[in-house]
Order: structure tokens, then sequence, then C-alpha cells
């Protein structure tokens, strides 16, 4: 599993790659709430294009960061998700709340309404 960061302006960029389950979900929490906790990050973006498994570990990773960034009156983003890993998704509900986008571009257009 391999976490790249990066912040632009106030949202916060997480790209993913590998699998995430439950070996690697307490890093990838413990490194986003940190870069959340010590910067105004208003939105979140994770870019799952790299993903090719999720387990409930990695669900929980993603609802977690969803609760946060909503009590701070932000959005979240999940883009580029490959089939099986949108089919997980869609099956947990994730979709209901979290938007779904093809890419990070496609999130930027909707920012931008």
């Amino acid at each position: 599993m391999d976490v790249e960061l990066r912040q632009v302006r106030n949202t916060l960029i997480v790209r993913v790659e590998g699998e995430l389950d439950m070996l690697v979900a307490d890093k990838m929490r413990s490194d986003i709430d940190k870069k959340m906790d010590n910067n105004e990050i208003k939105n979140l973006i994770l870019n799952m294009e790299k993903v090719s498994f999720i387990d409930s570990s990695g669900l929980g990773v993603i609802l977690g960061r969803y609760k946060k960034i909503s009590s701070k009156n932000g959005r979240m983003y999940i883009v580029g998700a490959r089939p099986q890993v949108e089919k997980i998704l869609y099956f947990s509900g994730i979709n209901k709340l979290v938007s779904m986008c093809r890419n990070e571009q496609d999130v930027i257009n909707l920012q931008g309404r």
C-alpha cells in the first residue's frame, strides 16, 4: 500500500495504491488525520484509481474520514474507483454519503459550481 497526501489550498488529495485492508488501515487513518488536524482542510478527495482491493477496515477508514470532514462542513469525494472496488463501495452504501467521480478534474468541475 502506498499513500500520497497532497494539499491544494483547502483540499486534501489522497492517492492510494494497492490493497486497502486491515494491514494498512490504521496507518492510512493516522496519516490522513494528522494532515487534516494540522491544516485547514475543507474538502477531501480520495483517489482510488490504483486500489485493487478493499475490505471492511478500508471501508471504516473512508467512513471515519467522511464523518470527520462532514463535521467541518466539508465535502468528500472518491474518484476513479475500479469496477471491483466500486461494487464494494455501492454494496456498503458509501456512494450515498460520498460523491463518486471518474477523476479529479470532475471534482474540480463540481466545486466550481
